[in-house]
């Protein structure tokens, strides 16, 4: 663990393109520049797509990281074919599903523009350009972040009850379960007080917690759900001290709430009342353990 905490410390201070640890791939190929063009450190050579609809050009980070920016250096003529291009980042395969970042409007020849992604987690990093008979070209790109350090994966989970094969595991299998909803994401059975619950092993001082509700259906479900952190295991341990209560999440987001820093082994959501059903497609929680002193 503290390695992790070592390392992230160090990407802070020291920040470097975690794209040059990737692997990178594109829509299409033209004439010899393939996707690693972006990646080799030259200004001399591009990548280069065909003329096609949509092109796009990926690099997998290959771990989880916290983006805070990206920088795009544009080819030495025909820049215009850049203006457009978006710029996005997150866990899915499918470009539609990840958080825009940026989008470039306009780039000169040969130059190099940075957009703030402030902090979004994400294993992949794509360029596209939305559109009919485009072609996409990259002299370099970088992605500068440190990793995410989403202390849930890797922690156990139980809760309350549970609906069908919808277990409390899936809420931290570090998939958002958009894609494939009834096998992503977790769920209780209608009762009262349903909650999940999380144990991280270790005490963790956190700083951010994240959770992504449903897109299906029945988004208001989550309406007044209450997350918990500390050590108690008592009253299942609802009895902890509340770190945010959820007002509403939309269908299918993220919502971030931030927990200043509560020191504990368990973090819990619950949902007070009768007749209550909490379904989580994934909980994220971010901090480090308690106790060290780069804080």
């Amino acid at each position: 663990m503290l390695d992790d905490f070592l390392l992230t410390f160090i990407h802070y201070i020291f920040p470097e393109n975690v794209a040059l640890r990737g692997k990178s791939s594109q829509s299409s190929t033209y004439a010899g520049s393939g996707p690693e063009c972006a990646l080799d450190g030259s200004l001399n050579s591009w990548t280069h797509t065909n003329d096609q609809t949509n092109p796009w050009w990926r690099v997998d980070l290959l771990k989880v990281y916290r983006v805070n920016r990206v920088t795009i250096t544009n080819r030495p003529s025909l820049g215009s074919r850049i203006n457009g291009a978006v710029i996005r980042i997150g866990n899915f395969l499918d470009i539609y599903s990840n958080t825009i970042c940026g989008v470039i409007s306009t780039l000169g020849n040969s130059a190099t523009a940075t957009f703030s992604c402030g902090g979004m987690v994400g294993r992949y990093m794509v360029v596209h350009i939305p559109g009919s008979r485009k072609t996409l070209s990259l002299v370099e790109a970088g992605v500068y972040g440190t990793l995410a350090g989403n202390r849930a994966i890797g922690g156990a989970s139980i809760q309350s009850s549970t609906s069908a094969d919808w277990i409390a595991e899936k809420a931290i299998d570090g998939n958002r379960g958009l894609q494939q909803l009834r096998t992503g994401c977790s769920s209780t059975l209608n009762e009262t007080n349903p909650w999940w619950r999380l144990d991280l092993h270790d005490v963790y001082r956190v700083s951010e917690v994240v959770v992504t509700n449903r897109k299906d259906c029945c988004a208001e479900q989550i309406n007044g759900a209450e997350i918990h952190i500390g050590n108690s295991l008592e009253n299942n341990g609802i009895n902890n001290p509340i770190c945010a209560v959820i007002p509403d999440i939309p269908a299918g987001e993220s919502n971030n709430y931030s927990c200043d820093g509560l020191d504990g082994r368990y973090m819990i959501i619950h949902i007070p009342g009768d007749w209550k059903i909490l379904t989580l497609c994934e909980v994220e929680v971010y901090g480090y353990l308690a106790g060290n002193s780069l804080l």
